[in-house]
C-alpha cells in the first residue's frame, strides 16, 4: 500500500526479475496492491516505479519479507525417563526455531550442514505426558506452531515389585494404561487399578518380561520392559534310610515350575544340587540312629524360594537296635552265669576282691584344653577327614532347643523375625522398655550372651529390618552400649543381610526418638570404623557408639584368614576394656547366630586363653547355645575357631610385623581408642 503521487494512477512493481503493471484506482487516494505466489520466509527487495505519459519515476526501493512456512511433521525419535528427542526436516538453512513445552521456550539454531533438526529437551518427569509445540522463526516472523504430545518413559527396574510363586504385582509412578507379562508365547494382561499392576496364575520359577504401555489418541508408547523371575515352587522332601545310617538319601517332589537347582542344608554344611531330572541327594558324614535337621529350598538363577523347607530325617537305627538286642541277651547269659556261679559256690559273695568291678556312670564335662596339650587336640580331631570334628559339632545340635521361645512367635512379633527359625529363647531375650500393659512391644530378636567375665557381657542380635531398626536404636539407647560389631555387609551376593541403620553422610538422621550423627569414618582393607553421636531428641542426653565394622567375612563361611580376625578382636577387646562400665557389646550379623557367635567364642576363648592358658573352645559353644540357638551356625566356623587359636599360639613374625606397622592409632582423635598395635604385640609375647 502506499499514497498515489500528484493523482498518477500507473505504477510498474519490480522485484526478482519480475515485473507487475498496476492500474490504481481513479477514486482512491492510496493504492494496495497483493504480490502472490512468493516463497515463504524469504527476503525481497522491490522497486515501485510511477508512470506518466510515457515517463517513469528513478524508482523507490525497498524490502519486505514472507512469513516462513509452519513444520509439516515432527518426530519424537528418542524417548527416556527424563528427557525426549524431537527431529524434523529443515526446509532453509537461515531458519530458526522456537519450542515450546511445559511453558518453557527454547531457541533452536539449526546445524547448516544438515538436512534435519534435533533438538533434546532434558530435565522432564518420569511417565508424564508433555505437549510440544515447534515454531519456525524468519527475520523475527514466525510460523503458525506444529502441535503435537508425547510422554516421557518410565523406569521398571526403581519399582517395588512384589514376587510370589504364582504373582508379581507392583505399584508404578507414571502414565500407562495397559501391562502384560510374557514368558515364551505366554502373555498374561494385568488388570491396572491407580497405577498398581497385578499378574496372576505365573508359572513358577520362571522368568517374565513386563511391558508397560500408554495409550492415547490411536497412538502406542511403549514406557518400559523389565525381565522378573518368578519365585521357584516349593519344594517337599523325605529321608530315607542309606548306608547303615552313616549316610542319608534326602528325597524331593517335582512340582510344577522351573528352578536350576536345590540347596539341602544339613547340620551347617550346604550341598548345592544342579537341576538335572536327579531328585534325591546321599549325604554322608552322618552317625546311626540319629535325628539331625534338614533344610531344603529350590532356586531359580540367583532367586530362592520364600520359606525353606524344613524336616526332621532319623538316620538308620536298625544296626543300632540290632546291637542292642544283642547286648540283652549277653547281658541275660551273664546273669544267668551270675546267678549260677553263687547257687553253686556261695562263699565267693564274701571275698574281699569283686569278682566283677562295678562301672561308674561319667558326669565328666568339657574340659579346658592346655597350651600344651592344644596342637595334639587339634591334630587328632583332624583325623580322617575332620571326623572328630564333626562328631563334636554335631554334640551341639539339640543344645539348648527344648527351651520356650513364646515371645518370638506371637503374631505381632513374627514379622519382626528376619529367619522363622532363628528365634530368642524367653529366658534370655532382651526386652525394650515399653509402657504397654499388655507388653506385646517390648520384643526385639536379640538375646543376653555370656562373656568371661559376666553373664550379660554381649547381647546378639540380628540384623535389623526396614521395620526395626528404630527399635534396634532403642536397645542401644535402654541397655546404654557403648560399641557395636557388625560382621556381615548390608548386601551379600544381591541379597539384603542388613538394613542400614546409620546415616549416609554427615547429615543427622532420627530413628524414633534418637538422632544420629557420624563423627568419623575410616576404611580399612578388611574393616570400617565409625564414631556415632547418639541424642535423645526428649531430653538432650547425648551418647558415643563406636561402630566396629568387619566386611570381609563371607556368610555361612569363614574369613580366608585368621591374623586379620584376631586383629579385629584387638580392637574390639582393647573398647570394651577401655569403656570398663559393664554394659554390653552389641554383636550383629544378619541372622545374629553364625558370624556373631564365632566373632564371641573368639574373644571369650583369647581371654580365657591369657589368663588360664587353657582353652574350652566346646564348652563354650554348648555355654552360648543354651542362650540362643545355632550360634556357631556352621562347621565351617568351627573349625576355624580351633585354627584361631592354633594361630594365635604360634604367631607368624613376618606377618605380625606387617599387621602392626602402622596400627599405633587408626582414628586422628586424641580420644578414640583405637591404637592397639602395642596392645596386641604385648599380648601375643605374654601367650608365646
Amino acid at each position: 500500500m502506499w499514497d498515489k503521487v500528484n493523482n498518477i494512477s500507473t505504477y510498474f512493481l519490480q522485484y526478482d526479475k519480475e515485473e507487475e503493471h498496476i492500474n490504481a484506482s481513479v477514486e482512491e487516494s492510496s493504492v494496495t496492491h497483493v504480490v502472490t505466489s512468493l516463497s515463504p520466509g524469504r527476503k525481497y527487495n522491490f522497486t515501485l516505479i510511477t508512470a506518466f505519459e510515457g515517463v517513469n519515476s528513478s524508482g523507490y526501493r525497498f524490502e519486505a519479507v514472507t512469513v516462513p512456512s509452519m513444520v509439516a511433521l515432527v518426530n519424537v525419535t528418542e524417548r527416556s525417563v527424563n528427557s525426549i528427542t524431537l527431529m524434523w526436516t529443515k526446509v532453509k538453512k537461515d531458519w530458526d526455531y522456537i519450542i515450546q513445552i511445559d511453558e518453557k521456550n527454547s531457541t533452536v539454531l539449526p546445524n547448516t550442514a544438515m538436512n534435519v533438526v534435533s533438538h533434546s529437551i532434558t530435565s522432564l518427569k518420569p511417565g508424564t505426558e508433555y505437549r510440544f509445540s515447534v515454531i519456525t522463526m524468519f527475520s523475527d516472523l514466525n510460523s503458525t506452531a506444529y502441535k503435537g504430545f508425547t510422554v516421557t518413559a518410565i523406569n521398571c527396574t526403581d519399582v517395588a515389585w512384589r514376587v510370589t510363586t504364582s504373582s508379581i504385582q507392583g505399584l508404578i509412578k507414571g502414565l500407562f494404561s495397559n501391562a502384560t507379562a510374557t514368558n515364551q508365547s505366554q502373555t498374561h494382561v494385568g488388570p491396572v487399578r491407580d497405577g498398581t499392576v497385578s499378574f496372576t496364575g505365573l508359572y513358577p520359577g520362571a522368568t517374565y518380561e513386563v511391558s508397560l504401555v500408554y495409550e492415547k489418541d490411536s497412538t502406542f508408547f511403549l514406557q518400559c520392559r523389565h525381565n522378573l523371575t518368578i519365585l521357584p515352587p516349593y519344594l517337599s522332601a523325605h529321608c530315607e534310610y542309606w548306608a547303615a545310617g552313616y549316610s542319608v538319601s534326602v528325597v524331593w517332589n517335582k512340582p510344577d515350575g522351573v528352578w536350576t537347582s536345590v540347596e539341602v542344608n544339613v547340620t551347617g554344611k550346604t550341598h548345592k544340587v544342579l537341576e538335572n531330572g536327579e531328585q534325591h541327594l546321599i549325604i554322608s558324614g552322618f552317625l546311626p540312629a540319629r535325628t539331625y535337621e534338614v533344610s531344603l529350598a529350590s532356586l531359580s538363577g540367583t532367586l530362592r524360594s520364600s520359606d525353606p523347607f524344613v524336616f526332621s530325617c532319623l538316620t538308620d537305627p536298625r544296626g543300632v537296635i540290632a546291637g542292642s538286642v544283642f547286648a540283652v541277651l549277653l547281658f541275660g547269659v551273664l546273669v544267668c552265669l551270675a546267678v549260677f556261679i553263687f547257687l553253686k559256690r556261695p562263699d565267693i559273695i564274701s571275698r574281699k576282691k569283686p569278682f566283677i568291678g562295678g562301672s561308674r556312670q561319667s558326669n565328666k564335662k568339657c574340659k579346658a584344653i592346655s597350651v600344651a596339650k592344644f596342637p595334639d587336640h587339634f591334630y587328632q580331631l583332624c583325623v580322617d577327614e575332620n571326623r572328630g570334628f564333626s562328631q563334636e559339632y554335631e554334640s551341639l545340635v539339640p543344645v539348648g532347643t527344648e527351651q520356650t521361645q513364646k515371645a518370638a512367635i506371637l503374631p505381632e512379633n513374627k514379622p519382626k523375625n528376619r529367619f522363622n527359625n532363628v528365634q530368642p529363647y524367653d529366658w534370655c531375650r532382651v526386652k525394650l522398655t515399653t509402657s504397654d500393659p499388655n507388653k506385646t512391644s517390648d520384643y526385639i530378636n536379640a538375646s543376653y550372651m555370656p562373656g568371661y567375665n559376666s553373664k550379660r557381657e554381649y547381647i546378639a542380635s540380628q540384623g535389623p529390618l526396614p521395620s526395626t531398626v528404630n527399635e534396634f536404636w532403642r536397645m542401644i539407647w535402654e541397655q546404654k552400649v557403648k560399641g557395636i560389631v557388625m560382621v556381615t555387609n548390608c548386601t551379600e551376593g544381591g541379597r539384603t543381610k542388613c538394613e542400614r541403620y546409620w546415616p549416609a553422610d554427615s547429615k543427622p538422621c532420627s530413628y524414633g526418638e534418637l538422632s544420629l550423627t557420624i563423627r568419623s569414618e575410616q576404611q580399612e582393607p578388611d574393616w570400617t570404623l565409625r564414631e556415632f553421636r547418639v541424642k535423645h531428641m526428649n531430653n538432650s542426653e547425648e551418647r558415643t557408639v563406636k561402630h566396629f565394622h568387619f566386611t570381609a567375612w563371607p556368610d555361612h563361611g569363614v574369613p580366608q584368614g585368621t591374623e586379620v580376625l584376631i586383629q579385629f578382636r584387638g580392637l574390639v577387646r582393647q573398647h570394651i576394656e577401655r569403656e570398663g562400665d559393664g554394659a554390653p557389646t552389641v554383636v550383629h550379623c544378619s541372622a545374629g547366630v553364625g558370624r556373631t557367635g564365632t566373632i564371641i567364642a573368639l574373644d571369650v576363648l583369647l581371654q580365657q586363653l591369657e589368663k588360664e592358658r587353657a582353652v574350652g573352645i566346646h564348652g563354650f559353644v554348648h555355654k552360648m547355645r543354651l542362650s540362643r540357638p545355632y550360634m556357631v551356625q556352621t562347621e565351617s566356623q568351627y573349625v576355624f575357631l580351633h585354627q584361631c587359636i592354633m594361630d594365635y599360639l604360634q604367631p607368624n613374625e613376618k606377618n605380625e610385623e606387617n599387621i602392626y606397622e602402622n596400627a599405633d592409632m587408626i582414628y586422628a582423635n586424641a580420644d578414640m581408642i583405637y591404637a592397639n598395635a602395642t596392645a596386641l604385640r604385648e599380648l601375643r609375647k605374654t601367650n608365646a
